[in-house]
């Protein structure tokens, strides 16, 4: 019987711990779940759940996947750089007319102050009406795209009077400090750094309620079937990060504040406007229907009808995790 020298069955010893470190390491990352988070003041509980260690508690392996808008976080998700995304409403819309394979989870935001339309002074736009024949940026299949038509149609200003400038969003502030544009309607954080790029050449055009954006949690279609125990406990995450929110405010925007790298300022500008609650009811319904018909009106998609939203949410997680917060009939 050959005996081994020490060395040898050193190395293998070694060899042996090496293998089962890479494998530990292998599951680990393939129990990781990436979540595509958008960097806006909509995305604060998933900040708050990742700083405080609430994914962690539910034993969660959660990475956030920083992105600047919700349509590129959706983006992610649906290039398979992500399981989960947190999306405004439009951007879904948008997808939903030649995609089906995302879901929606929940909606864990919201506000109807989100976006602005913000002006130069010095372009002559005192008043809504003054919109017409002006150059206005935006960012073409989000939020900001949907508010600036409703805001156009409230005001009576007919939307082919104006020029609609599709921008990128890192191209949307330095557009209306160089006057390739005389507005934009902004999201935040961009209305804020938009308002302090132009100095005392801004304005703020004072607008109606009239749109509600939702910020909501969407998975690709597969995932929330073969994860909805994690995704349950997700939810849970986001809601005890919601109730700190609420509890711990000026510690919930120290966050905010750390994560986007802006000042009190901005905050204060901010946080009235914002509505932190996980929530699946027939107000997101009537979003979705109403923006796919707008879409279809005015040419921004194509298809004869809006497809079934109903078909794009699952309440079961937030059923699960929550029960009694889904309201949507189903």
């Amino acid at each position: 019987m050959p005996i081994f020298p020490i060395p040898a069955v050193s190395k293998l010893a070694r060899w042996l711990a090496g293998v089962l470190v890479a494998l530990g390491a292998f599951n680990a990352h393939a129990d990781e779940i990436v979540m595509a988070v958008a960097r806006t003041p909509s995305s604060l509980p998933l900040f708050v759940a990742e700083a405080e260690g609430y994914f962690a508690a539910e034993g969660q392996t959660v990475r956030l996947l920083d992105c600047p808008t919700g349509r590129r976080c959706l983006q992610h998700l649906l290039d398979a750089d992500a399981q989960l995304a947190t999306v405004a409403d439009t951007p879904l819309v948008f997808a939903s007319f030649s995609r089906a394979d995302f879901v929606i989870l929940a909606s864990f935001a919201k506000s109807s102050r989100d976006t602005k339309i913000i002006v130069r002074k010095s372009s002559g736009i005192a008043a809504p009406g003054d919109l017409a024949g002006k150059r206005i940026g935006v960012v073409i299949g989000t939020s900001g795209h949907y508010f600036l038509d409703s805001f156009l149609l409230y005001h009576g200003v007919d939307n082919r009077s104006v020029q609609v400038i599709g921008q990128r969003i890192d191209d949307l502030i330095p557009a209306i400090e160089k006057h390739e544009v005389d507005a934009v309607a902004a999201f935040e954080p961009g209305a804020y750094r938009a308002v302090r790029a132009l100095g005392a050449d801004a304005s703020v055009l004072r607008a109606p309620r009239i749109y509600t954006t939702t910020f909501n949690l969407v998975a690709g279609r597969g995932f929330e079937g073969k994860r909805d125990a994690d995704l349950v406990k997700i939810l849970r995450a986001i809601d005890r990060a919601e109730r700190f929110i609420r509890a711990e405010p000026q510690k919930a925007q120290a966050i905010l504040r750390k994560k986007l790298e802006l000042d009190q300022a901005f905050i204060d500008w901010v946080w009235s406007d914002l509505d932190y609650a996980l929530t699946l009811d027939q107000s997101l319904l009537q979003t979705l229907e109403s923006e796919a018909r707008w879409a279809l009106r005015e040419g921004h998609a194509n298809g004869k009808k809006p497809p079934d939203y109903l078909d794009y949410i699952d309440p079961a997680p937030l059923t699960k995790a929550l029960p009694g917060i889904v309201t949507l009939v189903k």
